[in-house]
């Protein structure tokens, strides 16, 4: 199989492959991990290339007055394997060299990440933090990423044939391999034809701000064109220049996350002259590392589908217990929200009306776990977090806050609670494989119409949407409409089903489980990957 199959390289910023490994910030790093396990599994000859980052992405955590903030300390790994070669890029007019270490302790294809915190480096620092800053060092991190990443399989030898972005931070791969070609003689205008050839991008951001930008001015200093003129920065990415118009210009074809995301990107993107295009390859999930087997045979007959779950639950109970010392109640519904605290994910939607929600905390109806972190950097996001923990502080019984989160965390709450809510505004989420995880682990999915979940909810019979689908560029009204939606999905279905109809609510788990098992796997990711990107 793999003697046919195109050699793959998949540049990435961040990857989650285990809880210790401080190398991801959340779901494009999760993605990235679960892809490379995946490719491992199936034999796919597929190498990953990122950074080591020394401190990782912010710890966060709550203050004594609630408030969240950023911790960061120096992290070491013992099992990195020393590939002995070091490769150099310009930044900055200086030498920058970066030192490459192997990965492939969880069951995951090789992984190779760069460094510059070595001693022959004045810029050491430039892998200090994911997504720590913006600006110059950003731009020197991507550079490390693109450029140094390509020297990296030159040195190391490493035939491949398909390189593939993951999002808009490795476009400066396409510079090293436009630089690659024109010293061979080429024109530009050939380069880049042969490139785009080779190049295949994956866009995340379903908002167009999102999609990050520099200055033509910053990226000649920074020595970002790696050769490049003004005005063929500006034909590949425009003025300033916007990273995600780039890589949809210098490759063969991209791909959206979801369905319904490939729906927003042609739309977001169709003023681009000369892009690729976009087709939908819907995200999915690496099984052995999120489900629990037990529920998957249960599914089919083998084992106990509810005392499974209870078993989930019940663990999940003791976790919070140790990390907060609150204790929940196994028999009460036991709702989980875990994601960025962004805030078209409206974290705090399900608090909006107080003469509804306030007697479901107080009788314990329901318990609501949340965990999720801002961007340092985004005010806004805290603010939904300390609103979170104040709410928490009001009902302690029933709403937890878990700081910090990360894999660990995920897991948890991904197997034990016994809703999945998720109510972003439509059509502002690219993917949302927690989702996915949930529902394989029999967690039942309460959410909107957006990312993944328009693929797979069959309301009312392995899970539930709320909302229609409905769309408004006015955010309140969009918001009115949802929340009202939630309480009657909440109210008239969630609730009876749990507290009154348990065979009902346990078919429900069952058909959660068979209904996105293999679709939402992430073989038939990859399979789709080689049949209608990688293979020409």
């Amino acid at each position: 199989m793999t003697d046919k199959m195109p050699s793959v390289a998949y540049f990435c910023m961040e990857y989650g492959l285990d809880t210790s490994f401080k190398i991801y910030a959340g779901g494009l790093g999760i993605l990235a991990g679960d892809y490379l396990k995946g490719a491992k599994d199936t034999g796919y000859p597929i190498v990953g290339i990122g950074i080591k980052w020394k401190q990782g992405y912010t710890d966060q955590l709550i203050d004594e007055e609630g408030r969240p903030f950023d911790s960061y300390k120096n992290y070491h790994y013992d099992f990195l394997k020393d590939t002995g070669v070091t490769v150099k890029v310009k930044i900055r007019q200086r030498d920058v060299y970066c030192k490459v270490w192997l990965v492939d302790e969880f069951g995951n294809a090789p992984l190779y990440l760069l460094d510059t915190d070595i001693p022959q480096n004045e810029d050491r620092w430039i892998c200090g933090q994911l997504y720590g800053w913006f600006g110059e060092e950003r731009i020197a991190q991507e550079m490390v990423l693109g450029i140094a990443g390509v020297r990296a399989l030159r040195s190391l030898g490493i035939k491949t044939d398909v390189y593939h972005f993951n999002e808009g931070h490795a476009v400066f791969a396409a510079f090293e391999l436009i630089r690659e070609k024109m010293q061979e003689g080429l024109s530009f205008e050939e380069a880049v034809r042969k490139t785009r050839e080779e190049v295949v991008f994956t866009t995340h951001t379903p908002i167009k701000e999102g999609n990050e930008s520099h200055y033509i001015d910053r990226l000649m200093y920074m020595g970002a064109n790696n050769g490049l003129t003004v005005e063929q920065l500006v034909k590949l990415g425009g003025a300033p220049f916007n990273m995600t118009v780039a890589a949809l210009r210098l490759s063969r074809i991209s791909n959206a996350v979801a369905q319904l995301h490939c729906e927003t990107s042609n739309k977001m993107w169709q003023d681009i002259k000369d892009r690729s295009e976009i087709i939908g390859i819907t995200n999915a999930i690496h099984l052995p590392t999120w489900v629990d087997s037990r529920m998957l045979d249960a599914a089919e007959g083998k084992g106990d589908l509810w005392e499974t779950h209870m078993d989930n639950k019940r663990k999940l109970i003791e976790f919070v217990k140790e990390r907060t010392s609150i204790e929940l109640d196994e028999n009460a519904l036991l709702i989980g929200f875990s994601r960025r605290a962004a805030p078209y994910k409206r974290s705090d939607l399900i608090f909006t009306d107080t003469n509804i929600i306030e007697p479901l905390l107080k009788e314990r109806k329901i318990q609501i776990v949340f965990s999720g972190k801002a961007h340092p950097l985004d005010d806004t996001g805290k603010k939904i977090v300390e609103n979170i923990v104040k709410i928490g502080k009001k009902y302690p019984q029933s709403v937890v806050f878990l700081e910090n989160y990360d894999m660990t965390i995920g897991k948890m709450l991904t197997r034990g609670s016994d809703i999945w809510l998720n109510n972003p505004r439509r059509p502002k989420e690219a993917s949302g494989t927690s989702g996915m995880k949930a529902a394989m682990n029999g967690v039942l999915n309460l959410s909107t119409l957006d990312g993944w979940w328009p693929e797979a909810c069959r309301h009312g019979e392995n899970g539930w949407q709320f909302g229609d689908g409905f769309v408004s560029p006015n955010e309140a009204e969009h918001d009115a409409h949802d929340v009202k939606a939630l309480y009657k999905v909440l109210l008239e279905e969630v609730l009876p089903t749990y507290y009154d109809n348990r065979k009902k609510w346990k078919e429900m788990m069952k058909n959660s489980i068979t209904s996105t098992r293999k679709y939402f796997a992430v073989e038939r990711m990859l399979q789709e990957y080689y049949e209608k990107m990688y293979i020409k």
